[in-house]
Parts: structure tokens; C-alpha cells; sequence
């Protein structure tokens, strides 16, 4: 299985849907257009980036066909089951003692190409980056999606929503310390799925990816002792600041318009761990992959209440009028009057 972004993407070139860039272009604004041109598209491959060494891959997950291929499955049911069976039933890591990348590094995030979306955007954020982090208290690991706006060259704002990083990370403040994180962007699809869904706190994301893995995603523990997925392309090591903030945004969010500047965590980035070549993700806000990502387990687990009430379940979408997100349609193969009642109660 393919259970790293390379191999993954190469996958798809040796098919005809990856899109190869040959001019150079800017990571102000320009790359983001043409992600946006091309939405719902190919994978795209920026190979010249003005200014920055490392390669822009980004739409690595904007078609469905191609995030129903990272759960290993051939229909939408297949791909619910697989990730809720997998939510419910982990498969820890096998750690290795060595990374990819470790072949090179980097004492700030002036190496990275990171990208500017939109005109009224706070600055450049990068987007694609999962967050891992463990529970100061016990052996509890979280990973999860935040974007995070560089305020300079050491230093992010992440926008964090009381969820489990939250927990986490007051956890650690009171008890008056940092909390230490590992930032991970360029890694296998099938972790980024599991990355975007919300298991119960103390389900590790990595574990869930694993499993519809098979056991074949191997772990490194990083250099602050998180663990990370060995094959990563770039590992940021860094720590979130104890009662440090600063305004984040504006920023374009999944509806498509600008979220409010509001106060949030500081990041105070130690190091960035990157292979030889590395290649930096890309993920355009409001984007179908964006869409896709925030929307899918939510469209499992509307799919999975709903079918024990209803015996029929012929497919549930939430539909690009609503992000992605706000709005559901729900198809049954209709068998009593008050199916579609119970569908709707349940959903």
C-alpha cells in the first residue's frame, strides 16, 4: 500500500492525473491561484518555486475517487466502515529507530515555501501541517489539523478550537509548562484522512491510520519525543508557548469567507527536520480538498446512525452549496412512510 505521499502521488502520475508545473511561481498568491483554477483537478506539482528550493505538491486528495484509493476501498460505504472500524479498533506503530527525515534540517521556517492563499489573508499559513502532541499527564497521543500563520521566522499563531489539542495543551499550562509538538506536512493520504476525523480523546489518529494501513505505517519518535510517521517529508519540532498569544487571521475558512482575527497561541519553532528533496504540501482553504477532508467522517457517521433506523441507505453527500460541511442530503431506498422522518432525526 502506498503509505507515503511519494509513492502515493506516483501512483496517480504513472495514470495521467498528475500536473506537472515547469515556470517558476510565487508562493505569494501565484501557486494558490492555480490551485484554485484547478480544483477538483489533478495532483499538482510546482517543480520551481520562486525564491525556496523545495518543490509545492497540493490537490492531493481533492477527488474523492483518490481519497476512496487512500482508504482502500471501492465505494463510499467501504470507506465509512474502514475508517469507523479503524477509529474503534487502532493498531499502535511500529517505531523504527531511524527517518528520512533526518537526512537534513533547517533553524527556522525560512526554508519552507509556504504559501500565501488570498489577498486579505493574515500572511502566509501553512495548512497541510498535522499536529502531534502528547498528554503531559499520560501516554495519550493526539494529531490533528491547525492552520498556523508565521508571525516570523520562529515563530507561528495556531488557531486551536477546544477540542483535544486544547485539552492537551492547557493541560501542560497548568501545570506551568510548554507544550511540545512535532508539526508534520507531506505525509501519507491515508494519515491526513485520519488526521482530519475525531475519534475519542485517547484514540491516537496515527493508530487509526495504521489500521486501514494494515500495519505497514511505520513511526519515528522525533527529536522532543512525539511520535511522527517515519516517512514524513518535513518535521517541524517546536513547542506551543504557555499563555503566550497573538491575533491570527484574517483567514479564509471552509464557507469561503474571511474567519475574524481573534487571539491565539503562540508556537515557538525549535528546528525543521526535512529529507533530502523534500517536498512541501500545499492545501488550498475552502478547497475541495479542504472540503473533503473536514466533511468525510462526518458524512461516515451520518451514514452509519442513519442505517440503524433506516434499512436502506443508498448514499449520503454533504453537498458543495454547504462547504462541505453545513449541508446534508441523505438518499434511502424508501420501504415504510416514516423513513425519511427517522433519517432525518437521526442525521
Amino acid at each position: 500500500m502506498y503509505e507515503d505521499l511519494r509513492s502515493f502521488t506516483k501512483y496517480y502520475d504513472e495514470r495521467g492525473e498528475v500536473k506537472y508545473y515547469e515556470t517558476q511561481l510565487s508562493t505569494n498568491l501565484e501557486i494558490a491561484r492555480e490551485i484554485f483554477y484547478n480544483d477538483e483537478g489533478d495532483i499538482l506539482f510546482f517543480k520551481r518555486v520562486k525564491n525556496y528550493k523545495l518543490p509545492v505538491v497540493a490537490n492531493v486528495l481533492a477527488r474523492r475517487s483518490r481519497l476512496l484509493f487512500a482508504l482502500k476501498s471501492k465505494s463510499n460505504a467501504e470507506a465509512y466502515t474502514r475508517l469507523l472500524e479503524a477509529s474503534r479498533n487502532p493498531l499502535t506503530l511500529r517505531e523504527k529507530d531511524d527517518a528520512p527525515f533526518l537526512e537534513c534540517s533547517a533553524k527556522d521556517l525560512r526554508a519552507l515555501p509556504i504559501l500565501k492563499h488570498f489577498s486579505a489573508d493574515g500572511g502566509p499559513y501553512i495548512t497541510s501541517g498535522i499536529v502531534v502532541a502528547k498528554d503531559v499527564d499520560e501516554d495519550i497521543y493526539n494529531a490533528s489539523f491547525h492552520r498556523l500563520q508565521v508571525i516570523d521566522p520562529q515563530h507561528l499563531v495556531i488557531r486551536v478550537v477546544p477540542r483535544h489539542l486544547y485539552t492537551m495543551m492547557r493541560k501542560a499550562w497548568d501545570k506551568g509548562k510548554d507544550l511540545e509538538i512535532a508539526i508534520v506536512l507531506g505525509v501519507s493520504p491515508t494519515v491526513m484522512i485520519a488526521a482530519a476525523a475525531s475519534p475519542p480523546y485517547g484514540i491516537f489518529e496515527l493508530e487509526v491510520a495504521n489500521r486501514i494501513l494494515e500495519g505497514s505505517l511505520e513511526g519515528f519518535r522525533s527529536p522532543n519525543g512525539i511520535i511522527v510517521p517515519r516517512m514524513t517529508e518535513i518535521v517541524i519540532q517546536g513547542r506551543i508557548l504557555r499563555e503566550t498569544f497573538h491575533n491570527e487571521g484574517p483567514f479564509v475558512d471552509i464557507t469561503g469567507t474571511y474567519d475574524i482575527v481573534r487571539k491565539q497561541p503562540v508556537v515557538e519553532v525549535e528546528k525543521v527536520y526535512l529529507r533530502e528533496n523534500a517536498w512541501y504540501e500545499a492545501l488550498l482553504p475552502s478547497g475541495s480538498e479542504h472540503r473533503l477532508l473536514m466533511g468525510f467522517e462526518r458524512e461516515a457517521r451520518i451514514w452509519d446512525t442513519v442505517r440503524r433506523v433506516v434499512p436502506r441507505v443508498k448514499a449520503v453527500r454533504l453537498t458543495k452549496g454547504g462547504c462541505g460541511w453545513l449541508h446534508c442530503v441523505i438518499s434511502l431506498k424508501k420501504q415504510s412512510e416514516g423513513d425519511a422522518k427517522n433519517a432525518i432525526l437521526a442525521a
